[in-house]
């Protein structure tokens, strides 16, 4: 394979069989997946790319707001193939009613992704349902629903700093780094909207996966700040500053994800598969590619990319113990690794260095986030072998039942596929210790503590190792009966057990299956989960507020607008705060 020639989204799976990749049984434990960072394949960072090559023109045909920043806003979007109209609607909310959580039914900003342009009759349609959100009811003509709420500490001193002729303080954003941050973003035909199939096969622009989501979440940063300058000059509009070129691109957007992310991982295993077997892929060629030596120039492209992600490490505030921990210990190591590097100048002089070296020295000596945090850096050192990929993000699920396949076979497969489910004791307490539910007010998943909370009954089918261990012990005992049957014959005997069957046959084909991981354990960390989902997204700076949920930064360091159809580096990832020319 020529690791030198972009795909283009044309990939030959034989291919890959020449690649180092590395085995399922190290990348899919569920915290080496919790520590995984947004690279060149995240939603974020692919939407980007295409919005500034493809020179995308948003305009807003409607700015229609009060003196205190309440009101409606309409963007045109005019994409490379299609037009969109991006609809907000900015209320008043009392301080008290604010609230991140999916409970909340009030929200500081809410509002729509529409397809094509929407005139008098529509607007009105969704001004009366898009503010109530789960509550109202919307068309196939909205791709997404979104809504949001304002970090009033630092919206206000931005629009006071701004109002005094001021540039906000960049020390003190940075202890937030974004106005306004969103707690949904509903697609894929939630509350009427257009279902995957139809945004995926009418709408090119956002055929990717999560596409039309990422750019609700980015105009609502670009909104936002059009909002502060507004807002600041109605308050002084002789003296009024407008916020700083570089201050804007460094602000993001916040995010706040809950549980109700999790079971989207364990609900589509396929597709979670192909993200991880991309992001895997694109690892592997950079170390296939590093066979022939590596440069000094790429060396200290890699050496500054170390030295950034140290100082993002640092400027992260959180009040998660934890969480600040694994910072300070992960930029310790970095350092030690940047040392690293730099005694092996002799190595690369004599063009003996290959990547593959400075993987295995970060497994044999740094922690779980340290090596992933390496292997994200070297993805970002070779866009010609990665950008391709981002067209194989996307893939068919669909799950059948082989019944010709002999029982045995179906044993064998388990005991291959999911000897880690296989390994684990069920009879122990710990090992059911939790399980997953639907609450009834919101339909959102929740995790109940066994024999202690109510909704047993309820249980969401998301403990894959428990029933697989109770299909292989039913097949153990059918074979030993009927050693001559299939699994059509076990599943008439057994028709309860067809999906999760289906699941053992189907995934065992791919390439890196299911987390590994038993997800009722009482001690089990959904954070992880989150974590893994919000990297293919794009987000950084991960701030848990617990187990069960995590703030995020989306979109901080991205280009703006303006920078459309301008000469781009792809380089924002882990942000950093600006040196501003008169500080």
């Amino acid at each position: 394979m020529d690791l030198n020639q972009r795909d283009n989204g044309q990939q030959n799976y034989s291919d890959l069989q020449l690649l180092p990749m590395r085995p399922a049984k190290q990348v899919m434990q569920l915290e080496r997946l919790g520590s995984f960072h947004q690279s060149r394949l995240s939603f974020m960072r692919t939407l980007v790319r295409r919005m500034v090559s493809e020179n995308w023109q948003i305009t807003s045909p409607m700015f229609d707001l009060d003196e205190q920043g309440y009101g409606t806003v309409v963007y045109k979007v005019d994409a490379k193939y299609g037009t969109f109209s991006y609809v907000l609607f900015s209320h008043h909310l009392d301080p008290e009613s604010r609230n991140d959580r999916v409970i909340a039914n009030q929200w500081d900003l809410t509002m729509a992704l529409c397809e094509g342009t929407v005139d008098a009759e529509q607007l009105e349609f969704l001004r009366n349902n898009v503010p109530k959100q789960e509550a109202g009811r919307v068309d196939s003509r909205v791709l997404v629903l979104s809504r949001a709420n304002r970090s009033a500490r630092t919206f206000d001193y931005v629009v006071d700093e701004l109002a005094a002729g001021r540039q906000p303080c960049v020390d003190t954003l940075a202890e937030v780094g974004y106005l306004y941050r969103t707690t949904a973003a509903y697609g894929s035909g939630k509350l009427g909207m257009a279902d995957w199939e139809k945004v995926r096969t009418k709408h090119r622009d956002f055929a990717r996966p999560f596409a039309a989501e990422m750019f609700t979440c980015f105009m609502l940063r670009h909104f936002s700040m059009e909002q502060a300058d507004y807002l600041a000059a109605q308050r002084a509009p002789e003296t009024a500053a407008k916020l700083n070129t570089e201050i804007r691109r460094y602000m993001g957007i916040g995010n706040s994800t809950g549980l109700g992310m999790a079971p989207f991982l364990i609900n589509h295993p396929l597709l979670i598969n192909q993200w991880i077997e991309m992001r895997e892929t694109a690892l592997a060629r950079v170390v296939a590619a590093s066979e022939v030596g590596v440069d000094g120039a790429t060396l200290a492209r890699l050496e500054t990319a170390i030295k950034r992600v140290i100082q993002h490490l640092g400027e992260i505030i959180t009040a998660d113990e934890r969480q600040n921990k694994s910072n300070v210990l992960v930029g310790d190591e970095l350092k030690h690794l940047h040392q690293w590097l730099r005694d092996q100048s002799p190595i690369l002089a004599c063009n003996h260095y290959v990547w593959a070296d400075l993987i295995k020295y970060a497994e044999q000596n740094c922690r779980v986030e340290t090596q992933e945090v390496i292997n994200t850096l070297l993805i970002e050192l070779y866009p010609e072998l990665v950008d391709g990929l981002e067209e194989l993000m996307d893939v068919e699920e669909s799950m059948q039942v082989m019944p010709e396949m002999s029982v045995s076979q179906l044993q064998q497969i388990i005991e291959e596929k999911y000897d880690w489910a296989l390994a684990i004791d069920f009879s122990q307490f710990e090992s059911m210790g939790a399980f997953w539910y639907r609450s009834q007010e919101k339909m959102e998943p929740r995790l109940g503590q066994t024999n202690i909370d109510m909704g047993m009954e309820k249980e969401m089918p998301l403990a894959i190792g428990r029933r697989v261990r109770e299909c292989y012990d039913l097949l153990c005992a059918y074979s030993q009966e009927h050693p001559q049957q299939n699994v059509a014959h076990f599943i008439v005997q057994y028709p309860t057990y067809s999906g999760i069957v289906s699941r053992i046959q189907t995934m065992a084909q791919s390439r890196y299956g299911e987390i590994r991981e038993n997800l009722v354990h009482s001690d089990v960390l959904p954070i992880h989960l989150l974590r893994c989902k919000l990297s293919f997204f794009g987000v950084s700076k991960f701030d848990p507020r617990s187990r069960l949920w995590v703030r995020n930064t989306m979109f901080q360091g991205a280009p703006l607008i303006s920078d459309f159809g301008k000469p781009f580096v792809d380089d924002w990832q882990f942000p950093i705060k600006p040196v501003l020319a008169y500080s």
